[in-house]
């Protein structure tokens, strides 16, 4: 049950990303201090954002886990 409620929200997501892109595809350009990048389409700097922020996330978690957890975890096992 927990493995569909997750398909539901990822295809919720990739969705509204997908519908975003459509929507947004006037070319930017992306500043941080003194470096500029190339202009690329709203949507994709949107996509592509949201996918670093996922795959970041999914790096993240399992290392913020704290050792008392997964010290009872491997009791249980």
């Amino acid at each position: 049950m927990a493995k569909l409620v997750i398909m539901v929200i990822v295809a919720f997501w990739v969705s509204a990303i997908a519908l975003l892109s459509v929507q947004n595809a006037a070319p930017v350009a992306l500043r941080f201090l003194a470096f500029q990048s190339v202009q690329l389409p709203l949507g994709l700097v949107i996509a592509f954002s949201a996918a670093v922020g996922m795959v970041g996330m999914a790096i993240v978690l399992p290392l913020l886990r704290s050792p008392v957890a997964l010290s009872e975890r491997e009791d249980f096992e």
